[in-house]
Order: structure tokens, then sequence, then C-alpha cells
């Protein structure tokens, strides 16, 4: 019986790894994009709110950032994996890279993955350098001190490089979910005439709204000063 270690090891234990902890990040984005649309709020307090609440959990919290952290870890190594595996195993690359329907599902999503995700991981490190780590303004809301997030938020969006590096960023975020949330449950064997088509169709609904409503907030906010 195989180990666990040696199934990880393994060119399709690497996909099933990518897949899933794909699949746990997309949840994640999914409740991250819910809060900062508290953003939309002219009172800054719901946001504030909303950022204290999570603090409260304390020390969870900080177990659940250690996971999402390992997560992501593993989502990385593991593409990287596959990916340097599959250039070992085709080491001449195609002349020319079209978009392709029937199975294969090959478009300019497909073919970029591994640079959209590089980059998206980039975005990850600067995003929690600069508002994770960033100015810690306080506010008093009811009488207690909380830290005033909403105000680093509109700071740092009046700056015209950081919105369109923020754009850029998640739109190529926008195609990375677009080929990865139906690649990843091709490689969890889900594969069905009838339900394949409706999870690629998802996975572009997904990837259309994910990268909408994070862009439309630092738009949002630049271009009315909020």
């Amino acid at each position: 019986m195989l180990r666990f270690s040696e199934i990880v090891k393994s060119s399709v234990g690497k996909k099933i790894l990518m897949a899933l902890t794909g699949l746990a990040m997309v949840i994640f984005l999914i409740e991250h994009l819910s809060g900062n649309l508290l953003l939309y709020s002219k009172n800054p307090d719901p946001y504030n709110k909303y950022a204290d609440f999570l603090l409260s959990f304390g020390d969870i919290l900080i177990v659940a950032e250690m996971g999402l952290i390992a997560i992501l870890l593993s989502h990385v190594f593991s593409g990287i994996s596959v990916a340097t595996g599959k250039q070992k195993a085709r080491p001449q690359s195609y002349s020319k890279s079209v978009s392709a329907g029937g199975p294969s599902r090959k478009s300019f999503a497909s073919t970029t993955m591994i640079f959209t995700g590089l980059l998206t991981f980039a975005f990850i490190v600067v995003h929690l350098k600069t508002f994770k780590y960033g100015p810690h303004y306080t506010s008093t809301i009811d009488g207690t001190h909380v830290r005033d997030l909403h105000r680093l938020v509109m700071e740092v969006f009046q700056s015209p490089g950081y919105v369109a590096w923020y754009v850029i960023t998640l739109l190529l975020l926008g195609f990375h979910l677009r080929h990865g949330f139906w690649s990843a449950f091709q490689s969890l064997g889900i594969n069905h005439p009838r339900y394949t088509p409706i999870i690629y169709t998802t996975g572009i609904i997904l990837a259309v709204v994910m990268a909408a409503g994070f862009i439309g907030i630092p738009l949002w906010i630049y271009f009315t000063g909020a």
C-alpha cells in the first residue's frame, strides 16, 4: 500500500493536491470578497467592525492563517512541480498556441497558469505587507478602540500605481481561476459529459465575478474619492 508521502510525490498526487488546495483558496476568496464589499458603505464602521470581529478570534485566527499559508504554499509548490514535470516531458514548446475546444479546453488561461499563479503569489505577499502589516490607525466604535483598516484601504487606493497593479493582477487571477476551477475537478476525476460543461461554465462565471468584484472596489475608491 502506498504511503501518503509517496502519493503526494507522484504526478497524479501533485495534481490532486493542487486541485484540493486551489478549491480551498476559492472558498477563501469568496469569503474575503464578501467582507470587502462592506467598503462600499460610506460609513467606515461596518468594515472596521468586520475586521475587528476577525481579530477577536485571537489564537484561532492565527491557526487559521497558518493553515491558509500552508495551503497556499502547497498549491504553489505542487503547481511549480507539475509545470516543470510537463516541461521536462516536452522540452520543445508548441510553435503556436491557439485556443482549442473539446476535452482539452486549451486556451490562453490554460497555457499561462504557471505565470498567472506566480504573479498572484507575488500579489499576495505585497497585499499582506500593505494591509495586514501596514500603518495601524485606530478608530472608536461604541466606546471601543479598534483598528481603522478602512482608512488605510482608502489611502492606499488613492495611489494610481497601486490601483493599476491591483487591477492588472486581479485580471490575471481571473484567467487563473477560469481554467483552474475546471481543471481541479478534472484532476479529482470528476469528468462526465453531463456535469463537465456545467463545471466549466461555472468556472468562467466564478472567474468573472471574483475578478470584477475585487477590481470594482479600488476603481470605485480611486475615481469617486470614497
